[in-house]
């Protein structure tokens, strides 16, 4: 059997188990489970959102992550590309996500505060230091997302070039809470 195109049932299997716990875990210490009786809608966390991991592999999923975790990392970058050739939507305020470790564990849970997209050529200084990445530099942004869009884009047909509309995202860490910080963890969640 080939690893690489037949799916590991057992490994995805307890892999969904383990997001599945994690989430049941992290809605109630985010304060995801409460009514909102005020606008008559469910809460935020009433259906669980999609895992997934930052970077291209698990080293890199790892190094991510940790930056997350200790508060660092407050924002991400997508090619905007794939999300519409392939009928997806962007990522909107409110949306969560759990974050995977590079080896598929749930490790932590995410809101996107703030989307916005824009040409390559037009991400500023402001995203690049809140990716929280190498020395916080655009120039350095620059050089490690290029390459990152530019397969992002490849895997659905689109070339790249500094006009290619990128998707930013401003998230914050609901679970755990980072490092050294101590607020309420029962505070519902606004965006």
């Amino acid at each position: 059997m080939n690893e690489h195109t037949e799916p590991d049932l057992d490994h995805d299997d307890a892999r969904d188990a383990a997001v599945a716990a994690y989430w049941a875990t992290a809605r109630k210490r985010a304060g995801l489970n409460r009514l909102d009786v005020v606008v008559g809608q469910q809460a935020l966390g009433a259906v669980q959102p999609p895992a997934w991991s930052f970077g291209s592999d698990a080293e890199e999923a790892d190094s991510l992550l940790e930056l997350v975790l200790a508060g660092r990392k407050t924002a991400t970058a997508s090619a905007e590309g794939p999300y519409s050739s392939q009928g997806v939507p962007v990522p909107a305020p409110g949306d969560l996500s759990i974050i995977l470790d590079g080896a598929g564990r749930p490790r932590a849970l995410i809101v996107t505060t703030e989307v916005d997209v824009r040409p390559f050529r037009e991400v500023d200084e402001e995203h690049a230091a809140a990716e929280g990445e190498g020395d916080l530099s655009l120039d350095h942004w620059r050089r490690v997302h290029e390459p990152f869009f530019t397969a992002e884009l490849t895997e659905v047909g689109l070339p790249f070039d500094a006009d290619a509309p990128v998707v930013l995202e401003r998230f914050r860490l609901l679970d755990p809470k980072p490092r050294g910080h101590h607020e309420d963890v029962h505070a519902p969640v606004t965006t």
